[in-house]
């Protein structure tokens, strides 16, 4: 004869798949911020590397253009601003990427200014120290561009498991939050213009 599973042990069953299941669940969402974190982590560190890069390369500018101090001036305050900018990981907000974003995008533009001004020295594009200093700059622009892509796959992954049933559930409960991208600046969307005049 068959005995009957007392109703107590199935509720107790049921109740210990689901700990078990939402417990796995919350657990590769932990796994998964984490991932996050540390990949903005890497991004910052190839932004670091671009400041560090930056005293280096002003001392060697300002020897061969010395007169060019408004945009020597310019370059030394955006690397000032983006050094002093710190993001908190916890605090990864629209709003608070979107200040990293803006001080980035003032370094940026000032090295742009900067690289113009050294078209106009043909002795300080040949000088060693100028060349290693602009190969390593560039490397680290490529690097920042690798930096943010990986980052981004790893937001893409984590805001879409967070996104899923029963995943959902678990991240409004524990006050998980979708993460932001590196999105392309407004200019990026139009063609540059090139004149030969």
């Amino acid at each position: 004869m068959i005995k009957k599973i007392p109703s107590w042990l199935i509720v107790l069953a049921v109740v210990l798949i689901l700990v078990m299941m939402f417990s796995g669940s919350y657990n590769q969402i932990i796994t998964l911020n984490e991932g996050v974190d540390a990949k903005w982590s890497q991004v910052l560190n190839v932004y670091q590397r671009r400041a560090d890069l930056i005293p280096n390369l002003v001392q060697t500018v300002k020897g061969y253009a010395s007169h060019e101090k408004e945009t020597l001036q310019a370059v030394i305050e955006a690397r000032a601003k983006a050094t002093q900018l710190n993001v908190d990981l916890d605090k990864l907000n629209q709003e608070s990427f979107a200040k990293f974003q803006e001080v980035q995008k003032q370094m940026s533009g000032s090295l742009s200014r900067l690289m113009l001004v050294i078209e106009r020295y043909p002795d300080l594009k040949a000088n060693q120290n100028f060349l290693a200093l602009q190969t390593q700059l560039e490397g680290t622009e490529n690097r920042i561009t690798n930096e943010r892509r990986m980052f981004n796959e790893s937001v893409k992954f984590y805001n879409t498991y967070i996104r899923k049933i029963p995943q959902n559930l678990i991240a409004a409960i524990f006050g998980f939050e979708k993460k932001p991208y590196f999105e392309a600046e407004e200019s990026a969307k139009e063609a540059p213009k090139v004149s030969f005049e």
